[in-house]
């Protein structure tokens, strides 16, 4: 019988696996990581190391994505350590800014903006959640507080933002405004007077750099060649962005979770208790086979997804379905893992418990489970009232 064919972009999935097991676990307990990330220093000699492997950006080959479904093996092998992504230069929100800047950027912000994102020699934020307290934009960006306002050849910009992923420390942001009838999307360098990060938020992950901060945008005044796309487009465009990024997620937490298991795993067969190994017993067994098994229904749900991103198709249905599926799956794993693992597994001396909380905080990333759940239930009422199977 014939070999199966190898997945595609396993060569360089290959390369990133070695590399992140040789060069990246052992900087998984470094004095500068913290509750925010890690810290400038860190990523960068994290970058230089992936840059003199070839393998910094692998994603990007000649300024052409590769395929979703290539992304997927790649993006699987980075996510084996937390660290991975950051090294790599896939991490979001880095990944689904270079992807939109590649569809709608005009050829001058791509050099001013995309090129060093992709040498990784910056780090971008994406400004669109706004504070609940000033009854901004969550899961609902149509209640966008967030103004813009011509004046001259420059647009100012009010108001306030908040789980900015990577803001602290970001060179540029892409910020979604309010404009006169829709929403707008601004480039703009961070240090652009008038915006200003109030405090970082302590959140249960610590993997991405610069945390989650809370901005504050007073009289931004952004030239009018910013802008990202056409204005009143910001929406629009947001939706180029959000069904591969959801995935993108899916694809790097899949690869923590698989890290998390063959912990979990080795424990269960080395560690004995009552006259035999952990894993002989029937309520240890059973949960990491039940991980086997999810982790391989996540695996066909990603590269389904993906393959219906190649086709062409926007894929938000079917982005949604994998984001609550895949999110949810790589949660229970995790919560697996912990259980395997007792004591050892609630410590900072095993990487479980970090995944734990990463994979946590997915959930709600991106859109929380009910949001998309809601979304789903709306597509299947639609169906059935217009006939469709």
């Amino acid at each position: 019988m014939p070999s199966p064919a190898p997945e595609p972009g396993q060569e360089i999935a290959d390369r990133v696996a070695a590399f992140v097991h040789d060069e990246i676990i052992p900087y998984e307990h470094d004095r500068r990581l913290g509750a925010h990330g890690p810290s400038a220093d860190l990523v960068d000699e994290l970058r230089d190391l992936a840059r003199s492997a070839g393998v910094l950006t692998p994603h990007i080959i000649d300024g052409e994505h590769l395929s979703n479904r290539e992304m997927a093996t790649i993006f699987r092998a980075a996510g084996y350590s937390p660290l991975g992504p950051v090294a790599l230069n896939i991490m979001a929100p880095d990944e689904g800014n270079m992807y939109l800047l590649h569809k709608v950027a005009t050829p001058e912000q791509k050099e001013r903006f995309l090129k060093p994102l992709v040498a990784g020699v910056q780090r971008s934020a994406f400004l669109m959640t706004e504070p609940a307290e000033d009854g901004g934009a969550g899961s609902d960006p149509s209640m966008m507080k967030t103004t813009a306002r011509l004046d001259g050849n420059h647009w100012v910009i009010d108001g306030r933002k908040t789980f900015i992923t990577g803001g602290a420390g970001a060179a540029f942001g892409i910020i979604m405004a309010r404009t006169e009838s829709s929403a707008t999307m601004f480039l703009a360098d961070m240090n652009t007077p008038g915006i200003g990060i109030e405090r970082v938020l302590d959140t249960i992950d610590s993997s991405m750099p610069g945390g989650h901060a809370v901005i504050s945008l007073d009289g931004v005044r952004v030239p009018a060649d910013q802008i990202l796309g056409a204005p009143e487009e910001g929406f629009r465009n947001a939706q180029v962005r959000l069904a591969p990024a959801r995935l993108t997620h899916c694809m790097r937490w899949w690869g923590s979770a698989r890290r998390a298991h063959d912990i979990a795993a080795d424990h269960a067969v080395k560690r004995h208790a009552f006259g035999k190994a952990l894993i002989d017993h029937e309520g240890v067994g059973f949960m990491l086979a039940d991980n086997l098994l999810e982790l391989k229904q996540a695996e066909l749900m990603i590269n389904w997804c993906a393959d219906v991103l190649d086709s062409g198709a926007r894929g938000t249905t079917e982005s949604s379905m994998a984001k609550v599926a895949v999110s949810e799956a790589l949660f229970r794993i995790a919560d697996r893992c912990v259980q395997v693992l007792g004591g050892l597994g609630i410590t900072h001396d095993t990487v479980v418990e970090q995944v734990f909380r990463e994979i946590r905080a997915f959930r709600i990333y991106d859109g929380p489970s009910e949001v998309h759940r809601w979304s789903l239930a709306k597509k299947i009422k639609r169906d059935v009232l217009q006939g469709v199977s």
